[in-house]
This record gives structure tokens, C-alpha cells and sequence, in this order.
């Protein structure tokens, strides 16, 4: 692979057309900040040329960022000559490493990355086998981002989704599974279902989500149909997560009582979430 390592100018940076991933101004970016003022880029970013001059930035977005309001007029950059669908797996695959990661973040990068792989493959089966089949190339994508091919069609799905909606998806105001069942909405009727959210104050369960739906399925969603979905009252949704004794007992010793046990897991569960917001303050 031909590649070398540049000091670049910042205005010669371009950013990576339709970058699904944002940056922020957060606490994050203050400490990026600082560690750049006091120790400089310790990781280049990498770029390929544009054909008008100047590079396209495919890792490094929040590094260039934080050299701005470092007030540094350049940065170290791994220049590669790639094509597209090599710069746009090396994106997506460059920030999925990061630990705070939107939804909506996740279905753009996906769907690029599974569109990459697809088109990679059809250049590849030109001398050789047929093109690469959705279900391969899905199989390819999970394999990269260590998630199922179910989750992944689940996050790609989410790019149906009206901007307000996605937004409230990234807020937490919606969760995963129902905005999937709304994701299958007409644009028109996602619309309706954004004014019902605002009239009513208050966000579609899973069920009713997937009763919309059916309706839109059928035709039948109106708007008499879908306020009366959404002017029911929720029921809680109850989780009880069970785990198999014969899978978690050899990590016990053999006197340790159900009781113990769990008490044990609640503990390291602690440890651990306090150790995920130590490593997202870094």
C-alpha cells in the first residue's frame, strides 16, 4: 500500500463526504484538547488526495477539531492512496472504536460500510465467483463491528426514520425495538406520529409500535387510529434476566450461597461501570 507520513496543514483537510459520525464539544474533546497542547497529535490521522487538491480526512475529524482550538496550524497525517470503499470501511472501523456512540451514528456508518462491502465485492466477483450476496456481506460487516447480523439490519432500518424521530432515538426518548416497528412507517404517517408525540408528551411503547404498524400495513393508520394508541396508558415493561446456574457456578467457590453469588455480580458490575466513565473521561 503506497502511503507516507505528512505534517498537513489544517485548511488542507478536507472532511470525509457524508462523515456519519459527529463532533462534539464535550468533556472528551476538552481532554484531547489538552493532551495536544501538552504532548502534540500522538496518533496521526489518515487522509487520501482529493483529485482538486488538498486530502480527505478518513480518521482523524475530532483530532483536526481539537488541533483548531489548540491553535496548532497543522497535524501529522498517514497519507494512503485507497478508493472509496477502502476509505469508507477504514472510517467506520477507525470510530467504532469509540466507547460514546449515537444510534443514529451507528445506522449511517453500517450502511456505508455494508454498501462498501458489497460494491467491494462485485469488483472482486468480476473475475472470479458471483457477486456477494446480502446475506455474506452482512455476515462480513458483523464479523468486523462484532455484532449480529440481526442488530445490524436493526440499526441499519433506523435510517427510515424522520430526522425528529432519530434524534429522539439518540435521546433516549424512544428506545431501539420500538423504532425499529416505526421505522416501517410511512413518511407521512412518521410525521402524524412526531405532532401525536408533541400533543400527547409521551413516546410509543414497543406494542404500539408494532400496532402501528399493522395498521399502516393495512392501511388503516389515521390520525383518530394512532392517538388512540398513544392515549393509552403504558404498561411496565418487566425485566427479569435469569442466568443458568451451570454456567456461572465454577467461577464460585463451592460454598458460596445464590445469595452470595449475586450480591458478587452486583459488585463487579459496579467496578465496571465505574471503570467504563473513568476510560470515557480520558
Amino acid at each position: 500500500m503506497n502511503e507516507t507520513i505528512k505534517e498537513i496543514p489544517l485548511n488542507e483537510l478536507h472532511p470525509f463526504p457524508d462523515h456519519p459520525f459527529g463532533v462534539r464539544d464535550d468533556e472528551a474533546m476538552e481532554q484531547t484538547v489538552e493532551s495536544i497542547r501538552e504532548y502534540g497529535v500522538l496518533v496521526p490521522a489518515i487522509a487520501r488526495p482529493r483529485e482538486d487538491g488538498g486530502y480527505e480526512l478518513i480518521a482523524g475529524h475530532r483530532r483536526k477539531h481539537a488541533c483548531e482550538l489548540a491553535g496548532r496550524e497543522t497535524m501529522p497525517v498517514i497519507v494512503r492512496d485507497l478508493d472509496r470503499n477502502a476509505a469508507i470501511i477504514i472510517m467506520v472501523d477507525s470510530n467504532l472504536q469509540r466507547e460514546s456512540i449515537l444510534p443514529s451514528e451507528k445506522a449511517k456508518a453500517y450502511k456505508m460500510k455494508l454498501e462498501a462491502i458489497k460494491r467491494q465485492g462485485k469488483r472482486h466477483d468480476l473475475t472470479s465467483t458471483q457477486p456477494v450476496s446480502k446475506l455474506r456481506s452482512n455476515e462480513e460487516l458483523g464479523q468486523t463491528v462484532n455484532e449480529s447480523r440481526e442488530t445490524i439490519r436493526r440499526y441499519i432500518r433506523l435510517n427510515e426514520l424522520e430526522p425528529e424521530l432519530m434524534q429522539m432515538v439518540d435521546e433516549g426518548k424512544i428506545g431501539m425495538t420500538p423504532a425499529v416497528e416505526i421505522s416501517y412507517l410511512k413518511p407521512e404517517e412518521q410525521k402524524l406520529l412526531i405532532e401525536t408525540i408533541d400533543s400527547e408528551q409521551a413516546t410509543p411503547s414497543f406494542s404500539q409500535a408494532q400496532r402501528m404498524k399493522k395498521l399502516s400495513q393495512e392501511g388503516k393508520l389515521n390520525d383518530d387510529a394512532m392517538l388512540g394508541i398513544m392515549m393509552e396508558q403504558k404498561k411496565p415493561e418487566n425485566w427479569d434476566l435469569k442466568l443458568p446456574m451451570d454456567r456461572i457456578r465454577k467461577y464460585f467457590p463451592r460454598s458460596y450461597t445464590p445469595q452470595r453469588m449475586e450480591e458478587t455480580i452486583i459488585k463487579l458490575l459496579e467496578n465496571w461501570m465505574k471503570k467504563r466513565q473513568r476510560d470515557q473521561q480520558r
